[in-house]
């Protein structure tokens, strides 16, 4: 596993590969940036964001949609850096301190995004999650201290979802109807037995998990049924979410978190990769990322 350039996130988050752009986008959410990389020219360009973006989207009428810290916006980055915004939907949070963390869309192109006390410290239960369609901003679940993970089934019938506060750390799967609601919650994967916690996850075309243990430095890919299949070695401690990419949808990406300081028993070539994007060949296809439908 590779990094892709010499830039480090301080939170590399919502990697989405565009398949008509050939090309990834994500996020820094504490460095307030949106960046996209060009493989074949391996180009990265960054744009600066009003506010921390948790998570982005593609989104049907060009852009992206981006859950930013006060809501959904539809962004569209210009070509001399800036950023235009277009407000759609305003977030009613619990309390202060929140902001939106780990969303995508699912394969009917509803958009789905957790919310989050951003001082995990407190271990606030706060955290929700909501579904934005043309139906408007619906929060479906909430009781989530740092919800993530989310994850959709090829057939769009089950939803994964996770929570990756050190005391909780579980993924849960719901059945999900045709309206987008979900039921049937259940205990998917009890990742206190495994490396790291639950982060960011995508789902491949068999429909195996993948998520990212984070503090683990590894990438594991949970099978249907919940076997643990394999795992992968990320050369960072953190890494933080993962998606399928490339042009036969074959090559994993990989962001990580960057700490402002190397933590204990990290070496210091480990650390300075922490933040980094990281790409490696899995001879597994991922699924395309769905378009925000407006």
């Amino acid at each position: 596993m590779t990094p892709i350039s010499d830039i480090r996130d301080q939170v590399g988050e919502s990697p989405v590969w565009s398949v008509a752009e050939q090309a990834l986008w994500w996020v820094d959410i504490d460095g307030c940036a949106l960046r996209r990389f060009d493989p074949a020219s391996g180009e990265v360009r960054s744009w600066p964001t009003a506010q921390r973006t948790g998570c982005i989207a593609l989104h049907g009428q060009g852009g992206l949609l981006a859950a930013m810290e006060t809501g959904l916006f539809h962004v569209q980055p210009q070509a001399d850096g800036t950023l235009a915004s277009q407000p759609l939907a305003t977030v009613p949070h619990a309390r202060d301190g929140m902001r939106f963390n780990d969303g995508r869309t699912d394969r009917a192109g509803r958009f789905w995004a957790g919310t989050m006390v951003r001082d995990m410290s407190l271990a606030s239960d706060a955290g929700a999650l909501y579904r934005y369609d043309r139906r408007g901003l619906v929060k479906v679940l909430d009781g989530f201290i740092t919800p993530n993970g989310l994850g959709f089934s090829p057939d769009n019938r089950t939803m994964y979802v996770s929570d990756s506060h050190p005391s909780v750390q579980k993924v849960w799967a719901f059945d999900l109807s045709e309206d987008g609601t979900p039921s049937n919650r259940r205990e998917f994967i009890d990742m206190n037995a495994y490396p790291g916690r639950p982060d960011g996850a995508a789902v491949d075309a068999e429909g195996a998990y993948w998520i990212c243990a984070n503090d683990a430095g590894l990438v594991h890919r949970f099978l249907p049924d919940g076997r643990l299949d394999r795992s992968i070695e990320v050369p960072a401690a953190k890494p933080a979410m993962c998606a399928f990419g490339g042009p036969d949808l074959q090559t994993l990406f990989v962001t990580s978190i960057r700490p402002g300081t190397a933590p204990a028993g990290i070496s210091a070539e480990a650390y300075a990769l922490a933040g980094a994007l990281f790409t490696q060949r899995t001879g597994t296809r991922g699924l395309p990322e769905a378009t925000f439908q407006a």
